[in-house]
């Protein structure tokens, strides 16, 4: 007849298991073992296998604690909950600069007016080195491409005369602005023969920031980085500039067009460690073909597994076609991989210090210019500088900032969800694809018989700063960008918000004896900077009140006697032709903005302003 024994599971270390299998041969084994001495044998076999439990239940609460990213320590656990979580760690951080770019133009006539000459224009491709001359191993990189020659709200370009002969100018100055990172370009070469699915390489390098491109050394074929093999599709760019392009927009302020594309030639990276990158290529799979698609309910749901349901199906921006070849594997070909490194704390250099410009790839925009001896001075012109000290430069995620990025990331998963996600994401537009200056979400009017279930209402900048419809080109690329971080049940229809220009009126009394212009002058100037452009939104109120306490802060005024605002409607003077009533939208010293959505702008603040100085 068995004895039910009386086991206890709660004890974990060497001293609880001791005294529990000491009392169990005591309870169990009254009369077989007596000798609890510390120099029995029975005592040596009954902590050796308390021992051995103490060692099972440290690995076991150890295994179990490096599960959960709060409390891992070992540092490969931590990067692999990291990528679990949806945030990709980072070995290091590159320091941000802003470069400026200067050089010389000659003057030439056009019709009776001197202007620069632009043939001479020069031209700096992306990714130019610049170095800092007083460490010439502290390097940056230009990333975006420089084009003298041209000049848009989202690339402007500052001219100055730089020299005049008999009062008129020789030579202009012409600036522009870059950001710069600091980086250096490596290259690596790897090797392969027959296709092996999901093959991976491994990068070992000191403060690797990336992979800047992977190219097939025999055909040319890039290869694109995607955020997991399954991402079947990516966002390209492209240069909008040729006319005979079906991509092709005419609008200047739109430098680039996104597209969407599927690609079959993709890899993800991942880093091991903070030494280590791995990159990572496809299943091997060759039937997947390559084409450029948008989404579209034609092509949504497009190769699933089964036609039976879609109901279940985890459907995403960046993966709709379901087509399970997760790119294909590289075979019989050398890839060669340029990868950029650098950043750190000493990254973060000081200010004046980047103007060792590599000029190896600077080029004339005119390649056939007629004066060699004038082309060779003006290529002599080019300088650059940082007058602001490089900025943002670390040494990569500690612990700590592992575990917090990961979690943050978890909770963010860069989905728009709510307005304020679409607002805050349509202004992250990278510039390079036009500048959305304001924005506002709402859901669509009843009336409006619209087909999307979010309304945006966009405006963007002319070349002065001054509100203006976004172009089609813009909107265009606003769409596509959006659609990356959207909820694949949001359909997003982008419109032109109002503008209704203004001008303010306003009488004020002065205290005895102080100067009346100097006072106006001051009131004109605290108007201007409250209605900044900068500084106002999409439906946003003007209170009255407000605007009293502004100007009867200002010394020397005795009180704001009054303060009008009037529409300004003539599309001949630059003027917006929507008219507004701003008498009847008026109440309680509150100005309100109309129900469709409009922005009150100050469109010429140096006459739009009209002030004088009343008697008591």
């Amino acid at each position: 007849m068995s004895i039910k024994r009386d086991i206890k599971y709660t004890n974990r270390d060497f001293t609880s298991l001791r005294n529990s299998l000491i009392d169990y041969t005591k309870t169990y084994f009254p009369n077989t073992y007596t000798d609890f001495t510390a120099a029995s044998p029975g005592m040596m076999f009954i902590e050796m296998a308390a021992y051995v439990g103490d060692v099972l239940s440290f690995y076991v609460d150890n295994q179990f604690q490096e599960t959960f990213i709060q409390y891992s320590r070992q540092t490969q656990n931590l990067y692999d909950l990291a990528y679990m979580l949806g945030y990709k760690p980072k070995a290091t951080t590159s320091a941000i600069a802003d470069i400026e770019l200067y050089q010389q133009l000659p003057a030439t006539i056009s019709g009776s007016v001197t202007i620069p000459d632009f043939s001479y224009a020069l031209q700096i491709p992306s990714n130019t080195p610049i170095s800092s001359i007083f460490s010439g191993s502290l390097a940056f990189l230009i990333t975006d491409k420089t084009n003298f020659a041209v000049s848009s709200s989202t690339d402007p370009t500052e001219i100055t005369v730089y020299q005049t002969a008999g009062g008129l100018p020789t030579y202009y100055l012409i600036k522009k602005i870059r950001k710069a990172i600091s980086a250096t370009v490596k290259t690596r070469s790897f090797s392969f023969s027959s296709p092996i699915p999901f093959d991976s390489r491994t990068i070992t390098d000191d403060k690797i920031i990336g992979i800047l491109d992977i190219t097939d050394s025999t055909t040319g074929d890039k290869w694109y980085e995607v955020d997991y093999l399954a991402q079947d599709s990516i966002y390209e760019t492209l240069t909008n500039s040729n006319p005979n392009d079906p991509n092709y927009l005419n609008n200047p302020d739109v430098s680039n067009l996104l597209r969407l594309k599927q690609v079959q030639n993709r890899f993800a990276t991942r880093f091991l460690d903070k030494t280590n990158l791995q990159i990572q290529f496809g299943s091997g799979d060759p039937s997947d073909t390559t084409e450029q698609i948008i989404p579209n309910p034609d092509n949504v749901g497009l190769g699933l597994p089964t036609n039976q349901s879609k109901l279940t199906t985890a459907f995403a921006p960046t993966n709709f076609i379901f087509t399970n070849t997760y790119g294909i594997a590289p075979s019989n070909t050398t890839l060669v991989v340029r990868y950029i490194v650098g950043g750190g704390v000493s990254s973060n250099v000081q200010a004046n210090a980047l103007q060792d410009l590599n000029t190896n790839t600077v080029t004339f925009i005119n390649s056939s210019l007629a004066n060699n001896n004038l082309a060779q001075q003006i290529f002599g012109t080019l300088l650059a500088t940082n007058p602001r000290a490089a900025s943002g430069g670390s040494d990569g995620d500690n612990i700590e900032e592992l575990r917090q990025n990961s979690l943050g990331s978890f909770q963010g998963q860069l989905r728009n969800v709510t307005f304020d996600d679409y607002v805050i994401r349509s202004l992250s537009l990278p510039a390079e694809y036009g500048t959305v200056a304001k924005v506002y979400a709402s859901k669509p009017d009843a009336t409006s018989r619209s087909i999307s279930t979010i309304d945006l209402y966009v405006l963007s900048y002319n070349n002065t700063k001054q509100l203006t419809n976004a172009s089609n080109g813009l909107k265009r690329n606003l769409n596509t960008y959006l659609s990356q971080y959207k909820m694949i049940s949001d359909s997003i229809g982008i419109k032109d918000a109002f503008i209704i220009n203004i001008g303010i009126n306003f009488e004020i009394i002065t205290t005895p004896g102080s100067n009346s212009d100097e006072i106006l002058l001051k009131c004109i100037l605290a108007l201007k900077n409250i209605f900044d452009i900068d500084k106002w939104q999409i439906n946003q109120p003007i209170l009255l009140r407000d605007l009293f306490i502004t100007l009867d802060a200002i010394d020397g005024i005795q009180t704001v006697k009054e303060i009008n605002f009037v529409n300004k409607t003539d599309s001949t003077l630059g003027y917006s032709d929507y008219s507004y009533d701003i008498s009847a939208a008026t109440a309680n010293n509150v100005i309100y903005p109309s129900l469709n959505p409009m922005i009150f702008e100050l469109k010429y603040p140096d006459s739009d302003i009209q002030g004088k100085v009343v008697p008591l």
